[in-house]
């Protein structure tokens, strides 16, 4: 068990070549307000003066203390190797190898290395300073002193200073892995002691809170600190334990931290003689080494897995920055390569990186035909913006200046025309909507499937540009080829069509039979020819273009027609009035013949069945049209069109530039990831030692 200290120790000095926090490894944070004794606690543990001293805020920065116990047999020995002469020494992170014998000269650096990062304006930094002491008199332990809690800044110190100094204490104490050290003085009330009020905070169980009470010796006469150190005032779980400071007279007349001890030792007896076995400076370097040996054989499992897991994660991070370029034509062609298949994989749904939150490549193409665009053309009415007054006019003006015997074929094929070149704009947004997913499949493969060439941001622009450009001169062609598709349709109207001939013939039926059925429903003294209007006759009473009949019906008083057209029409000449041949009427709304609303009822739905072919043939064939001619052929020649712009001897050097910080970042990653193997290899001796 008290091997595993040292273990810690071992680990922290892992982590401490990287400059890394990213393992919250099990240490000692002492949290108290200024004047507190915190100094005085931290230095009776080492059993030396080594902390600076003075008014205010004098500790600005964290200093992690790491005690390392050294056996008197392994002293010389340890001394030999390091050139040290003297049974204690110690080191600083930030000074390499200098060894330290003389413990003034320690309090020195700490103040220079304070003021260095800190400033000399009294504020504080989250930067610690890492120090190791090695002596046979100390017991194995990782302490923290924090900066000491004050409410008011003084001085030239920072206006918030009590608020960064809490956050900063915070930050540390809420490491899970931490045990706290609340230091409060014996003469305060302990009932508004900041530093338990703190610590309650982030553990408000207090399963890893010890309390330690200082200046006993300090209580005002007639009092004592037996209720408090019995737990009956603030009960602590792990305890609370009172020491006996040196005094700044004791400090100044140079009394040594083992005099303190024994006096200390003298004092308890005497005040509290059945406490004094549970109190004072050694034993609360036992208890303290006790509850971090305990402590760090509870947090070492979810320490192994922390480690195991931030490795794994580093690992795949060097391998995302690849390794340092050595052939740069086989790097060069082998980045194209994987770049061209990976985009090629994207949009046949085979890529190694497939997108979950949103639809991507191929399947937003086909989305995009089977959804998009077919839903659109679907929403296309085939009557849309037109009018029985248009499907009218087209049919007169079809006829020229003769009556119409027969609805004009002209007229059909020129309503039908104008129904299918509705189908173009559809059918081009469709061809953009590819294109622009062909686009964002490039980012897609720069972001999630080669990483690579995010080191080498020259090739990763250079390739984006060519992609595009191949992408850029393969959209007019497809347009033009989609354009084409509706042009087709739009030269040859064909009424032979299978579909059109039998749409043709069940409407022939239907109108045959609605003709029987009026035939029937006739009396018999009308003449069956003239009630079927099969007659020159009454073709033409009734025709459309008849404008004799129509003049007729004019003269023969107040009809219904007559009133009908002289409303709809009112430049309609009078009886009486001269009639100016030039105004041609205009045709507006009004009541149909029979013969005109079979018509337009024939045009009509001859109009919808063809809309309805055409509208199919342009619904498969566009798609295909824009695989073939843009999506199948950028797949077919991105490779060669790559290796052609960018495999060029010249352009080697510059395409193959890192990033500035890149090289940076994959020695950081191989850094962390050595030391994580280290760690992870200390703790898998702890487990072959039985220490665990």
């Amino acid at each position: 068990m008290e091997a595993l200290i040292p273990v810690i120790n071992k680990l922290q000095d892992v982590f401490n070549t990287v400059g890394a926090d990213i393992i919250q490894l099990p240490q000692i944070a002492v949290v108290g307000t200024q004047s507190s004794g915190k100094s005085s606690v931290l230095e009776a543990l080492v059993g030396r003066d080594l902390l600076p001293r003075g008014t205010g805020v004098v500790t600005r920065r964290p200093l992690i203390l790491q005690l390392v116990h050294v056996d008197p047999e392994d002293r010389r020995k340890t001394s030999e190797e390091n050139g040290v002469d003297g049974e204690e020494w110690g080191k600083f992170l930030h000074t390499k190898s200098k060894i330290y014998t003389d413990f003034d000269e320690i309090r020195l650096e700490i103040e220079a290395e304070t003021e260095r990062v800190s400033g000399n304006n009294k504020g504080i930094t989250d930067e610690p300073i890492h120090l190791k002491i090695f002596s046979p008199h100390v017991v194995n332990l990782t302490l923290v002193d924090l900066p000491g809690i004050t409410k008011v800044p003084v001085g030239d110190q920072p206006k918030d200073i009590e608020v960064q100094i809490k956050d900063l204490i915070v930050k540390h104490i809420s490491n899970p892995n931490s045990i706290i050290l609340a230091v409060t003085a014996a003469n305060t009330d302990m009932a508004t002691s900041e530093a338990l009020k703190v610590a309650r905070e982030v553990d408000p169980d207090g399963r890893r809170t010890l309390a330690v009470v200082t200046k006993l010796d300090l209580m005002d006469a007639g009092t004592d600190a037996m209720d408090v150190l019995m737990g009956r005032v603030i009960p602590v779980k792990l305890g609370l334990i009172g020491v006996v400071n040196r005094s700044q007279l004791d400090i100044n007349n140079k009394k040594t931290v083992a005099d303190a001890i024994h006096d200390e030792y003298a004092f308890l007896q005497k005040r509290y003689p059945s406490l004094a076995n549970r109190n004072g400076t050694k034993y609360l370097a036992r208890t303290l080494n006790r509850l971090l040996m305990h402590h760090i054989r509870d947090c070492l499992p979810e320490l192994k897995t922390r480690i195991n897991v931030l490795a794994a994660q580093y690992q795949s991070l060097l391998s995302s920055y690849g390794e340092p370029v050595e052939d740069q034509s086989s790097t060069l062609l082998q980045l194209i390569t994987k770049f061209a298949a990976e985009y090629c994989h994207t949009i046949e749904g085979t890529a190694k990186y497939i997108e979950t939150t949103e639809l991507c490549g191929g399947a937003r193409i086909c989305y995009i035909f089977h959804e998009t665009f077919g839903r659109t053309l679907e929403s296309v009415d085939p009557l849309g913006g037109l009018t029985t007054i248009d499907v009218l006019t087209a049919i007169r003006n079809a006829t020229g200046p003769r009556p119409a015997l027969f609805v004009p074929e002209v007229s059909f094929e020129l309503l039908v025309k104008r129904q299918v070149k509705r189908l173009e704009d559809p059918s081009l947004r469709c061809v953009e909507l590819v294109h622009e997913e062909m686009q964002r499949i490039i980012q897609h493969c720069s972001n999630y499937s080669t990483q690579e060439l995010l080191r080498f941001p020259k090739l990763h622009d250079a390739i984006v540009e060519v992609v595009t450009s191949l992408l850029r001169k393969r959209l007019p062609v497809t347009n033009e080829m989609v354009h084409n598709l509706v042009a087709i349709e739009l030269a040859y109207i064909n009424t032979k069509h299978p579909d059109f001939a039998d749409a043709c013939g069940l409407m022939n039926n239907n109108i045959e039979e609605q003709r029987r059925n009026r035939m029937r429903e006739l009396p018999s003294s009308v003449p069956r020819e003239k009630a079927a209007g099969g007659g020159p006759q009454g073709d033409q009473d009734g025709g459309t273009g008849n404008w004799r009949g129509m003049l007729k019906k004019g003269d023969e008083g107040m009809g219904s027609d007559r009133s009908m057209l002289q409303t709809s029409n009112p430049a309609s000449p009078q009886r009486g009035h001269a009639v100016n041949l030039l105004d041609v009427p205009v045709p507006v709304s009004r009541k149909l013949s029979s013969r005109e609303q079979r018509d337009c009822e024939v045009i009509e739905r001859l109009i919808k069945s063809y809309f309805l072919i055409v509208r199919k043939n342009i619904q498969d064939s566009v798609p295909k049209a824009v695989m073939h001619f843009l999506v199948n052929h950028v797949k077919d020649s991105l490779q060669s069109e790559l290796v052609g712009q960018l495999y060029k001897a010249g352009l080697l050097d510059d395409l193959l530039t890192e990033s500035e910080d890149m090289a940076q970042r994959r020695n950081e990653a191989a850094d962390m990831l050595k030391a994580l193997q280290k760690a992870s290899q200390v703790i898998a001796e702890i487990r072959e030692t039985h220490l665990w």
